[in-house]
């Protein structure tokens, strides 16, 4: 299989920096394994950009290790700097890294509300399970769906890399094949921009063009939060 993939990130229309980081930070194309990454950063001004740069980086350094342990290892790194660092103390981050095989298996490691997305033959599949509160209530009944996005409890995470020297990272495990295109996006996406429309604009042009165009339209619709996302397509 041929992966051709694009990335992208932008601040929104509110928030004053940019606490997401992407792996890679460019596009591309191979026949070899590929892995993509979002970060959402929490903590402040500088912590959450921080913690979102070392949850990447821990991704692209560790390139022999499985996708659930570079995701280990990334929590190991922040709560290290950290410990240098007690101003950077409460920082955090969401990540969400996938990593695709030329035989067509995926691997997710994921922890926080980051998404992975699958678009097969015009139906888009969530991968990824959230970690937020709202989530839970959702998934416990308590609260519709439709109603999440508005919740005031919609920002609060159930689990992050960076608060905790031990966290569970979910491994989830799929199979691709050609005409499939994938999407990791930080949540300044999906709670801007619906699955119905998120199906349609992923399904359109190139990866780059894809990426672009639903980073305009998560910012159209208010852009209340940095905006992150990866667009991988599948090829024979």
């Amino acid at each position: 299989m041929i992966f051709t993939w694009a990335t992208g990130s932008h601040r929104g229309r509110i928030r004053e920096n940019n606490e997401d980081s992407v792996f890679p930070e460019t596009g591309g194309r191979t026949d070899e394994r590929l892995v993509v990454a979002v970060a959402d950063g929490m903590g402040g001004h500088v912590g959450g950009e921080i913690a979102s740069r070392l949850a990447t980086d821990a991704i692209s350094q560790n390139a022999d290790l499985p996708i659930a342990e570079r995701v280990s290892r990334a929590n190991d790194l922040i709560l290290a700097v950290v410990a240098e660092n007690p101003d950077l103390r409460g920082m955090g981050t969401t990540l969400t890294a996938a990593e695709l095989l030329p035989s067509g298996s995926l691997i997710i490691g994921h922890v926080g509300d980051s998404r992975s997305y699958r678009l097969r033959s015009g139906s888009l599949e969530q991968l990824t399970d959230d970690h937020s509160v709202v989530a839970e209530y959702v998934r416990a009944g308590s609260i519709r769906p439709e109603d999440a996005a508005t919740h005031p409890q919609r920002s609060m995470l159930t689990r992050a890399l960076g608060l905790d020297p031990e966290v569970e990272v979910d491994v989830i495990e799929a199979r691709l094949e050609a005409g499939d295109r994938l999407l990791v996006c930080s949540d300044g996406l999906t709670s801007m921009v619906d699955d119905e429309h998120i199906a349609v604009t992923l399904g359109l042009g190139t990866p780059e063009e894809a990426v672009w165009v639903l980073i305009e339209n998560a910012n159209r619709a208010g852009g209340h939060d940095n905006i992150s996302l990866a667009v991988v397509d599948v090829g024979p």
